[in-house]
């Protein structure tokens, strides 16, 4: 069985399986992009999982940009395994559409979600909740390629 890193990401690889697929291989693959997951979500104070052409990521993403706030964005559609990763992040949060946003480790919503805690002056706070707790670490945003 031989694995391949895709792409790194803020600490998170992508693996993917080369070769023939079984179930025990699957389990493992999807038990390997659930930890990224999770890794990227509790690395990172503000993590979008984003698809590059959607228009509701997009304005999430400028939420952000507009408020000064680093946010790691993690564009499905850039890998090849961008499915898989939506199918966990479903079990994860109960939904498969993107954006998918987490926000000092907790889901917060999709787009209109975000907005929403925006308009009513919650998101801001919860962005600076994060940062307070880990004392002034400093994020790149990060986009693929």
């Amino acid at each position: 069985m031989a694995w391949r890193a895709l792409r790194r990401l803020g600490g998170a690889r992508v693996w993917l399986r080369m070769g023939n697929s079984t179930s025990a291989s699957t389990d493992l693959s999807n038990t390997a992009t659930a930890n990224q997951i999770k890794e990227a979500i509790s690395d990172h104070c503000v993590v979008i999982f984003s698809k590059t052409t959607c228009s509701y990521c997009n304005m999430a993403k400028k939420l952000f940009r507009d408020m000064n706030v680093n946010y790691t964005a993690v564009e499905l559609d850039m890998y090849e395994n961008g499915s898989q990763f939506q199918d966990i992040l479903h079990q994860m949060t109960g939904g498969r559409t993107v954006p998918r946003i987490f926000i000092n480790g907790n889901f917060v919503g999709g787009a209109t979600d975000t907005q929403r805690l925006h308009q009513e002056g919650k998101l801001l706070p919860l962005v600076h909740q994060c940062q307070i707790q880990r004392r002034g670490y400093s994020q790149q945003p990060c986009s693929l390629p």
